[in-house]
């Protein structure tokens, strides 16, 4: 990807949330240039909260070896403001709350605070569900990769047409691992 800025646009998605073993999925559509990454994955047990920062820490791990800035849209609060300054209070108390609770989603959490520091990064709010192509195409990837239906194609930056990802299978699970 070339381009003085990696564009990196986030959702997460749980079907269930709040009960045990929800399915999620998360996704990230990358442009920088003409070009444009998608990728998706999911887990079970899930939070909306956790496939947020989930989304975001994929799409950091996929331009780690960048010294590219980075602009990183959400339309998770949650996600936007921990980013953006909880995670420098948790760390200073040790991964704890102001009420000295630990951290909800704090593996997550840690890994997000190391790629973070290793780029220039900013963080924007987007309204979910608003008309906004790289979003809405991020939440339709995040919802079907809850699904089991996950991604990672290149595309040219611009293209935000979504493509119902094909069903996993077990055989082809099995053979990636």
């Amino acid at each position: 990807m070339t381009s003085s800025i990696i564009r990196l646009y986030t959702d997460g998605s749980c079907l269930k949330n709040g009960a045990d073993n929800a399915p999620g999925g998360w996704a990230a559509v990358l442009e920088s240039g003409h070009k444009q990454l998608r990728i998706s994955g999911h887990a079970t047990p899930s939070t909306n909260n956790s496939m947020e920062l989930q989304a975001i820490l994929e799409g950091l791990k996929a331009v780690q070896a960048s010294q590219q800035t980075i602009h990183i849209y959400t339309d998770s609060a949650y996600a936007r403001n921990g980013c953006k300054t909880w995670r420098f209070n948790w760390r200073a108390k040790g991964w704890l709350t102001s009420n000295n609770k630990p951290v909800e989603n704090q593996e997550l959490w840690q890994q997000l605070d190391e790629l973070l520091d290793q780029h220039e990064v900013q963080l924007f709010k987007v309204k979910g569900h608003s008309g906004h192509p790289q979003n809405d195409l991020a939440d339709k990837l995040a919802v079907a990769a809850a699904r089991g239906r996950t991604v990672r194609e290149y595309r040219q930056a611009g293209d935000y047409e979504y493509v119902r990802p094909a069903r996993e299978t077990e055989t082809s699970e099995e053979a990636v691992q």
